[in-house]
């Protein structure tokens, strides 16, 4: 039996792996720093007394057998992704922990970078609280390295405490933050008959429902002039882009969104007067809007193709996965059983939609059903990502009391 290890440790220990996923790597893992980190949580898992672990690509597998006795409760799976976003720098962080009394947060004397409650105001909520933080200078890894945290502790609890349960099935995911999490994943292996994945960010929250996601590549194709020359030839892939984008709604990017609200995201754009890329993502909790925005671009594209020509603009727009909710509206005692282990807790549960997904929101359409629930975390993706000690310690709680027999 090892030594019982607090879920701080733990996330102290795995945030120094830097497991941040890339876009542009085609392999499985997309980084061979998953593949690392995949192999130290399989070393741990086995140390700890976990069953059938197995790993295959950087996922990462177990069971903790149900109690004698309670073999006909419902195997339930936890899952977690170990990959961190490519938004930000993952590598050398430099987590520290503070108390938390108020006021703005000095990240790093050197640099002058502070986090400011006029930028995060809901730092006034963790007043009192133990934070980890960042030095300014990299992400945290939070997303999703605190869930991680949390349901390897809650199985070394459940293990050294003996504490009543069903099966119990523990997975772990590379590539969540670049779309891929689900791509790889082993639903019938896997043996849960519904999962929830831990990735969510303030305590208590349960989400249930989540984007429909499409990604759009645009390719601009010009005619490139010596600009001494080039009237009534040019024509510039650049400006051409730049129409396109200007087509769209000016109010719907996710500067000016929120809660329901949908939006065309432009992340990326590159180029020259010859050719131009522009990479959007698309998003929309309600299906019809959702398919109304993919048949806006294509219009736009065709506008576009018929005021410069055929083929100027093509379009590679294909769907990334579903609101999560058309599968578990139908299953609402599994979101039963999460709010119940919550108010157990002393939790008040309430649930807000995702404004993004989860690997749930993908793998409760390949038939495990998979709400998901908060870590504790907060200012994902970025340089002030902070994570709250007591919220991740009394995650831990509710993960044991979820796995109980109802």
């Amino acid at each position: 039996m090892m030594q019982s290890v607090s879920v701080l440790e733990r996330f102290l220990r795995y945030v120094q792996y830097d497991t941040t996923s890339s876009e542009e790597s085609s392999s499985t893992p997309s980084t061979p720093g998953q593949l690392e980190f995949a192999e130290v949580l399989a070393q741990e898992m086995r140390e700890l007394g976990i069953s059938n672990v197995r790993t295959q690509n950087a996922y990462v597998y177990g069971e903790i057998p149900a109690t004698s006795g309670l073999e006909n409760e419902p195997a339930i799976g936890l899952i977690a992704h170990i990959d961190t976003a490519p938004a930000a720098c993952g590598k050398g962080i430099s987590p520290k922990v503070i108390s938390y009394e108020g006021g703005d947060i000095l990240l790093n004397p050197e640099k002058e970078i502070w986090m400011k409650v006029s930028d995060f105001p809901h730092l006034a909520d963790h007043i009192g609280e133990e934070l980890v933080v960042t030095d300014g200078t990299t992400l945290l890894g939070a997303d999703d390295k605190a869930g991680v945290a949390e349901i390897m502790t809650l199985a070394e609890r459940v293990l050294n405490e003996e504490i009543p349960h069903g099966k119990i099935c523990i997975a772990f995911t590379p590539d969540e933050e670049v779309g891929r999490g689900a791509d790889g994943f082993d639903v019938p292996g896997f043996g849960a008959d519904f999962a929830y994945t831990v990735d969510g960010s303030d305590l208590g929250d349960i989400n249930y429902e989540s984007f429909n996601a499409a990604d759009l590549k645009v390719t601009v194709k010009g005619r490139s002039i010596h600009p001494g020359s080039a009237k009534g030839k040019m024509l510039n892939a650049l400006l051409v882009g730049m129409e396109f984008h200007h087509m769209l709604p000016a109010s719907e990017n996710p500067m000016y969104t929120e809660g329901y609200e949908g939006f065309y995201h432009l992340c990326e754009m590159h180029g020259t007067e010859e050719t131009a890329h522009l990479h959007y993502i698309i998003r929309d909790h309600d299906r019809k809007i959702f398919e109304s925005r993919k048949e806006r671009v294509q219009k736009i594209a065709a506008y576009l193709n018929g005021q410069y020509g055929d083929e100027t603009i093509q379009l590679q727009l294909s769907d990334t996965y579903y609101n999560m909710r058309e599968v578990l509206e139908n299953q609402m005692e599994i979101l039963h059983r999460a709010q119940n282990a919550f108010s157990a807790c002393g939790i008040a549960p309430y649930s807000t939609p995702i404004r993004g997904g989860t690997d749930g929101s993908r793998l409760s359409y390949m038939g495990l059903p998979c709400p998901n629930l908060s870590t504790g975390g907060a200012n994902y993706h970025g340089r002030f990502e902070f994570a709250s000690v007591p919220a991740m310690e009394k995650m831990c709680e509710v993960l044991v009391k979820l796995v109980q027999p109802l």
